[in-house]
């Protein structure tokens, strides 16, 4: 059994990466099968965190602490190993003609991780009665629902999971072409296969909280709570929980 594990994928070629692609693919393998889903899940399910006393306690931002950090960590990763493979000697005994399969889901995956940090940038002002402007407005693209801020959350938002699914196709076919021990695809496997598990029950358990209600509350005179909120799933509480 242990023999079977530890044998390559592909009895026909050998597991010869180097150091270059083995740590590139480390690097690559925590940045976007471990870091990327934790700040995904953080963003979508911990908006309300357990145990706060929401709504009379309003905007707590650990998931946004915790959803940052894990994006940036990835980040770094990303560039680490995206140095690796740039700078690797000539290709190993381990690669086959496929490889495209996997440089090509690999630049598609850091393009679209690329335009997710820019938007992440370009959200907009905050607003509201957290983040008055000097003036002592409430004014912001976040507090009134801009066009702005609606299109930066669809974009956002589902770009987000898009690339989390090319992620994932990059990340099979790349221990694919690394000829990987039978083992790390099974533990990789098994791992998306807890993340979705995870996903699917906060999701059932009704933890996908609308951004504008977790910050400033289900009250109606806040502008945004006029609006339905935006992403499949997402909840937006009525007023009266108040």
């Amino acid at each position: 059994m242990f023999e079977w594990l530890l044998a390559p994928c592909d009895p026909t070629r050998v597991h010869d990466v180097g150091m270059h692609l083995s740590w590139h693919a480390r690097s690559m393998v925590m940045a976007w099968s471990v870091l990327v889903p934790i700040g995904v899940i953080a963003a979508r399910f911990f908006k309300i965190f357990p145990g706060q006393d929401w709504p009379r306690v309003l905007d707590d931002r650990r998931w946004w602490h915790l959803h940052r950090g894990a994006q940036y960590a990835a980040l770094a990763l990303m560039l680490i190993g995206l140095l690796l493979i740039l700078s690797a000697p000539a290709a190993t005994k381990s690669i086959t003609a496929s490889s495209w399969a996997h440089q090509l889901t690999g630049w598609v995956a850091l393009a679209l991780g690329g335009m997710q940090y820019l938007t992440g940038w370009l959200r907009g002002t905050k607003g509201g009665p957290s983040a008055p402007t000097a003036d002592g407005s409430w004014s912001g693209d976040h507090y009134d629902m801009t066009r702005r801020r609606r299109v930066f959350e669809r974009i956002h938002k589902s770009m987000g999971y898009l690339v989390l699914l090319v992620s994932m196709a990059a990340v099979s076919t790349g221990l694919w072409q690394a000829n990987a021990p039978r083992w790390m695809l099974l533990f990789i496997g098994t791992w998306y296969l807890m993340v979705a598990v995870v996903f699917a029950m906060l999701q059932r358990r009704g933890m996908a909280y609308d951004t504008y209600q977790a910050i400033w509350g289900p009250d109606p005179r806040h502008p945004g709570n006029s609006l339905r909120p935006i992403g499949l799933g997402v909840r937006k509480l009525p007023s009266e929980v108040e």
